[in-house]
């Protein structure tokens, strides 16, 4: 089998960048509608052909898009993290780390606003995959740590999340301000995350 050579396998990395840089634009400046073929590619600069032959067409480019956007997909770093304790610290960080991110990243907004506007198939996978990485962390680390009380634990783990994403959404949309705290601000969002760190720590302390 003949091997790709070096230069065709960067000018196809560049080009698929390019479409997924595409994707990127016009969600955040157009919205979901305006993802279609046409536009993709004229905001890619490249003919939309190339589309199919990268990624097998416009839906699965929008998959592969909204995958990389996923805050868990993203989540890197050389060191084994530390389960200990139920995986508390753990636990904590990437609630606090997730807060972050979904604030800082326009596009993954979209996306979870998307997710609550309309049914398709690479959302449904987003949500799929998020639920598989957090069944994985639970069903072998907190559960056994929390035994007949897990149940609970993933509820008060339910709200704790959505309640991070809520917030992020509310400060970008209609207002800074929830409960008198500025979550656009500084000050307010390290509130913020203080309250995370002791709702969190209480939960293993307490349940």
């Amino acid at each position: 089998m003949e091997k790709e050579n070096p230069g065709a396998m960067r000018n196809k990395e560049q080009t698929r960048q390019k479409f997924l840089a595409a994707v990127e634009e016009i969600l955040t400046t157009k919205g979901f509608a305006a993802l279609k073929v046409n536009d993709i590619a004229r905001a890619a600069g490249l003919d939309k052909k190339l589309i199919y032959k990268y990624f097998g067409g416009k839906d699965q480019l929008i998959d592969e898009y909204i995958r990389l956007k996923d805050f868990w997909s993203n989540v890197k770093g050389d060191e084994v993290p530390d389960l200990s304790g139920g995986g508390a610290k753990f636990v904590e960080a990437m609630v606090q780390s997730q807060f972050d991110y979904v604030y800082k990243d326009e596009a993954f907004q979209k996306i979870l606003l998307w997710t609550l506007t309309e049914e398709r198939d690479s959302l449904r996978k987003l949500i799929d995959a998020q639920e598989a990485n957090g069944e994985m962390l639970m069903q072998y680390i907190t559960d056994p740590h929390f035994g007949e009380r897990s149940a609970q634990f993933r509820a008060i783990m339910a709200v704790i999340i959505s309640g991070t994403y809520y917030l992020d959404l509310f400060s970008k949309v209609n207002g800074s301000k929830f409960c008198g705290i500025d979550v656009n601000d500084k000050a307010g969002r390290e509130e913020v995350k203080k309250g995370l760190s002791f709702l969190i720590r209480s939960v293993y302390k307490y349940l």
